[in-house]
């Protein structure tokens, strides 16, 4: 039996971010905006309590904190990017970008088409 598709929630993902507070709401504005670039195609939703984009499988969730705003890419990410990664405190499937740290938008960027190849390698 083939696995449903999420229903898409882009209303649900823009209240997330409006309801954070500053600054990780204009954060995580940012950091949507370029998965949504790199995945326009991916469907917007809300999973564990996170804004996620789904194609297939989960591919990036952004979560706000009071001092950082979590890029979690999932395990095979950090590992992939861990030298890229070595200035951001990261746990198996996480990256934490604390508020006073540029955000490596270049990087989620490449993190986002990997995680895009990652999927279509595993949907064929």
């Amino acid at each position: 039996m083939a696995a449903r598709s999420p229903v898409a929630q882009p209303e649900a993902v823009a209240a997330y971010l409006d309801a954070s507070s500053e600054p990780a709401r204009s954060r995580l504005r940012a950091l949507a905006d370029v998965v949504r670039s790199e995945a326009p195609e991916a469907v917007e939703r809300m999973a564990y309590g996170l804004a996620t984009w789904h194609l297939g499988q989960n591919l990036v969730h952004l979560g706000a904190f009071k001092e950082h705003v979590g890029i979690y890419p999932g395990a095979a990410a950090i590992v992939a990017f861990e030298a890229e990664l070595a200035a951001f405190k990261t746990s198996k499937g996480a990256i934490q970008v604390a508020h006073n740290m540029a955000l490596p938008t270049d990087l989620l960027r490449r993190i986002v088409r990997w995680r895009m190849e990652q999927v279509a390698g595993i949907r064929r």
